[in-house]
């Protein structure tokens, strides 16, 4: 009993009274590190407690991953990065968030390749939300398993807390600030270089300005509803009558059109054009139909 006692002292592995002669070596810590990216200690620690199976050992990183995950799970993962791809034909396009607690992690090159990764598995894919992202195969696992193994490696919540996606004549990705903004801008004609340099500058305009819709159709009804009571409530509290107030707020919300919908927006290229002007200059009738737009905490 007392030699069973010291060899687990010494950290060898005893079941049923039979001592293991599994010897972890710097080549199998290496391997399990390259296949899951976890640290050097950690990856020593899921081989001994796992006796040296390697799959089990990486079901013990996984769980490590979940055990943090359920830990800091009402933590605030408000920082990350966000990235937008197309397809080589520019008619479809993902954008995603990949969360985490600090900026520190998000600007780690790491965790900014695994973003990518993620990414080009939505793109080719083609999933149309998260659940279905994380049962993709990523390097013989899938991408939410993956997710646990980074979870546990960094120690912070990370999550993919947005996913959208485009289909259109032409797509156009474009990626803001250090990873901060990720657009996708649809159009309704095919794309060549000199619509996809369009769509860029318009992505741009996008990142910058945050409409709300492509135009005054496009916004949601509730939100007209709302901005109107709001100027007529002004202009009342004003002393003017209410059929003046009506005809003031109807020009109310032609300027907040104006000034929050895409289209109506004085391009920031060349203010003399709108963003709608623009697009037609560059082809006759190209408009856009959609967008999309996430920011790291947002």
């Amino acid at each position: 009993m007392n030699e069973f006692r010291t060899l687990i002292l010494t950290g060898k592995r005893i079941k049923n009274n039979t001592m293991s002669t599994v010897t972890i070596t710097a080549a199998d810590v290496n391997n399990l590190r390259q296949q899951t990216g976890a640290g050097m200690m950690d990856c020593r620690k899921a081989l001994t407690e796992s006796n040296g199976d390697f799959e089990a050992a990486i079901d013990y990183l996984r769980k490590k991953g979940q055990k943090v995950a359920a830990n800091r799970s009402d933590r605030d993962a408000k920082e990350g990065v966000v990235i937008a791809k197309a397809n080589t034909g520019n008619t479809y396009g993902i954008v995603l968030t990949l969360s985490s607690e600090t900026d520190f992690v998000a600007k780690n090159e790491e965790f900014i390749t695994f973003a990518q990764n993620v990414a080009d598995i939505a793109l080719e894919s083609k999933v149309t939300n998260v659940e279905e992202l994380k049962a993709c195969a990523m390097s013989g696992l899938t991408v939410g398993e993956k997710l646990m193994e980074m979870v546990g490696k960094i120690g912070e919540k990370i999550e993919i807390s947005r996913f959208e996606t485009v289909e259109a004549a032409s797509v156009v990705p474009y990626i803001h600030s250090g990873y901060r903004i990720g657009v996708l801008v649809a159009m309704n004609q095919a794309a060549d270089e000199a619509i996809i340099t369009a769509g860029r500058d318009v992505a741009m305009q996008i990142a910058a300005m945050k409409p709300l819709a492509v135009d005054s159709e496009s916004v949601p009804e509730d939100m007209i509803a709302r901005e109107k009571a709001i100027a007529v409530e002004q202009i009342m509290a004003e002393g003017k009558p209410a059929d003046m107030a009506e005809k003031i707020a109807a020009g109310k919300l032609n300027k907040f059109f104006k000034e929050n919908t895409l289209l109506p927006q004085a391009f920031v290229k060349d203010n003399s054009k709108t963003v709608g002007e623009y697009l037609t200059s560059v082809a006759k009738g190209l408009t856009v139909t959609s967008f999309k737009r996430l920011a790291v905490g947002a």
